[in-house]
C-alpha cells in the first residue's frame, strides 16, 4: 500500500508539475495510439500548464488544484475550475453555474494502486465543504472513459467520433450526495 500525501500545490512544486503533467499527458497519447498528435499532444500540456497558473495566481478561485505525492514525487493531479468550451457548448449553457472536475492524472509508475480513488475522495470533501452538489467530468480518453463509466455509469452527453474516427467524447453531470466516496480515477 503507498503512502500517499494530498495537498495544496505550493510554489515550489510548480516545475515539478509542470514535468509532471508532460510525463502524464505523453504516455496518455501514446497509449490511446495518438502520440503522433504532436500539436495536439503540446497544447494539452500547456492547458493544463495554464490551468495551474490560474490557480496560483488566484490562490485556488479560478482554478483549484490538489495534488498527491509519495515522499517528495507529485505522482497525481485533480483540478476544478470553470467548465470547458465542449461542456457549455453541450449543455446549451444550462448548467453555467456547475464546475468541471478535471486535469484526473496518475503517474504511469502508480496507476492501478488507489491514487486517483484517493484524489477523487479529497475533492469530492473540497468540494461538498463548498457547498457544491454537483459538477461536471469529460473524457475524450479511451482508458478515461472506462474508468469514469465504471465509477458513475454511462455518460449524459455522447458525442460520437467526435476526435475523429471511433474517437468519441464523454461528458457526465455528476451529483456529489450520489458519489461513492470510497472509489474513483483518469481523463481528458
Amino acid at each position: 500500500m503507498l503512502t500517499v500525501e494530498i495537498r495544496r500545490p505550493k510554489p515550489e512544486d510548480r516545475e515539478q508539475l509542470n514535468d509532471f503533467f508532460k510525463t502524464v499527458i505523453t504516455d496518455t497519447f501514446i497509449q490511446e495510439g495518438i502520440g503522433d498528435q504532436l500539436d495536439d499532444l503540446n497544447e494539452e500540456i500547456k492547458g493544463k500548464r495554464r490551468y495551474l497558473e490560474s490557480d496560483y495566481l488566484s490562490n485556488g478561485e479560478n482554478r483549484y488544484f490538489l495534488i498527491a505525492f509519495q515522499g517528495d514525487k507529485i505522482i497525481g493531479s485533480i483540478e476544478y475550475g470553470p467548465a470547458n468550451e465542449i461542456i457549455k457548448e453541450c449543455a446549451n449553457n444550462s448548467y453555467d453555474h456547475l464546475l468541471e472536475v478535471g486535469t484526473v492524472f496518475v503517474h504511469p509508475d502508480y496507476q492501478r494502486n488507489g491514487v486517483g480513488n484517493l484524489l477523487l475522495k479529497a475533492m469530492y470533501k473540497t468540494l461538498h465543504q463548498r457547498g457544491m452538489e454537483e459538477f461536471w467530468l469529460d473524457s475524450g480518453y479511451k482508458r478515461a472513459q472506462s474508468i469514469w463509466k465504471k465509477k458513475f455509469g454511462e455518460p449524459e452527453i455522447l458525442l460520437v467520433n467526435y476526435w475523429g474516427e471511433d474517437f468519441d467524447h464523454m461528458i457526465w453531470r455528476v451529483r456529489v450526495s450520489e458519489v461513492n466516496h470510497t472509489a474513483p480515477g483518469g481523463k481528458r
